[in-house]
């Protein structure tokens, strides 16, 4: 118990310092939420004139949409917003720039993730309440289902960003590989779950998967259950457990590398 409280207080501290260092320069800071804003809004104008010629989608109407990006955008800016550095792990590893957090005390995952805090991204997340309050019929046990699903959509996009750049450690000059990686895991998130089919469909529950992130929370938000919230709870422990296994297995092969050229 003393330990998670530790480590709540060291990424609280990392977190104040990284929001002190934003704020020192506004214009940028603010412009980055601006622009984010905006990019964001643009899509879901797009989606909403969409369906004002198709109404109804494989059984999705234009308020699932409005409600999967208000998940979607809350879920990745809260956790890209804080752990920055996932976006571009396989960058830190192939410059060598993890050997900065080799020798730091606290867990080195944790360390590089929070070492960059992605700003606009906290634009994400302010668009994602504003759409929920605005479209989503906001109610006390609405709302709390909403964060729950954003914090767990959230945790599943940051593990699968740390996989894909892990791939680093294994295959050396894979960071084109991760980012497409990383680009296509948000961008299939993006689409309603029910208009991928057979062999999509498989991928996006696999190799890629958006599916759990363009599907369930929207079923959850139309009608709660605790089967699929425990699927989808199930999902993002699992998908972080194993990034952390993946990322810690490739550190060894890192540290030993480093090794032998110092050695050399």
């Amino acid at each position: 118990m003393a330990e998670w409280r530790k480590t709540v207080d060291f990424v609280g501290a990392y977190m104040k310092i990284s929001l002190q260092m934003a704020l020192e320069y506004r214009v940028s800071f603010f412009s980055q939420l601006v622009g984010m804003f905006v990019n964001d809004g643009i899509w879901l104008v797009f989606w909403y004139l969409y369906f004002s010629r198709f109404p109804v989608v494989k059984g999705w109407e234009r308020q699932d949409v409005l409600i999967l990006w208000a998940v979607l955008t809350l879920g990745y800016g809260l956790f890209t917003g804080f752990f920055g550095n996932a976006l571009r792990l396989s960058e830190l590893i192939l410059q060598g720039q993890l050997d900065y957090y080799l020798v730091l005390p606290k867990d080195v995952l944790l360390h590089a993730l929070l070492g960059r805090m992605y700003f606009t991204a906290w634009g994400d997340a302010l668009f994602g309440l504003i759409v929920y309050f605005l479209f989503g019929q906001p109610d006390l046990a609405r709302t709390v289902i909403f964060l729950a699903v954003s914090v767990l959509t959230g945790l599943i996009l940051v593990s699968f960003f740390v996989i894909a750049h892990s791939l680093a450690l294994f295959l050396g000059g894979s960071q084109l590989i991760s980012n497409q990686l990383t680009v296509s895991m948000v961008h299939f998130a993006t689409y309603p779950g029910d208009i991928f089919q057979g062999a999509a469909k498989v991928i996006l529950y696999t190799f890629i998967p958006a599916g759990f992130i363009n599907t369930l929370p929207v079923s959850l938000m139309r009608q709660f259950s605790w089967h699929l919230f425990g699927i989808l709870t199930l999902v993002a422990f699992l998908l972080a457990l194993g990034a952390y296994r993946f990322f810690s297995v490739g550190l060894r092969r890192y540290e030993s590398g480093n090794l032998v050229n110092l050695q050399g």
